[in-house]
């Protein structure tokens, strides 16, 4: 069965935030600004300067039947490895991901 391809758009919360983690994620708040990164097979993390939520956009290779639980689980497990780069803790990520393979476009005639 052929790979497809998923985008994942990981969203979750700083949390426990101490003064070193929020300077640390201040002074790379603009390598992380939403408009420079995009879907990608390495992830681009993204947040703000009010240093709350973040989203984490990959894309993701899996067979056409491995489940959206396991793609998201897969996307999810990249984002916490990204936060944790970081140095600073994360709470309540969601990721939805859709089979983007399987997304029809309508084009005009």
């Amino acid at each position: 069965m052929a790979d497809h391809t998923y985008r994942v758009m990981v969203r979750g919360r700083f949390a426990d935030l101490d003064e070193t983690g929020r300077a640390r994620l201040l002074a790379e708040a603009g390598e992380h600004d939403v408009l420079r990164g995009g879907f990608s097979d390495e992830g681009a993390l993204s947040y703000d300067a009010k240093l709350d939520f973040f989203s984490f956009r990959v894309q993701v290779r899996a067979a056409e039947d491995a489940g959206d639980r396991a793609v998201s689980e897969r996307g999810m497990a990249l984002a916490g490895r990204a936060v944790d780069a970081l140095g600073v803790d994360f709470r309540d990520m969601r990721a939805p991901g859709p089979d983007v393979d399987l997304i029809k476009v309508k084009r005009k005639r």
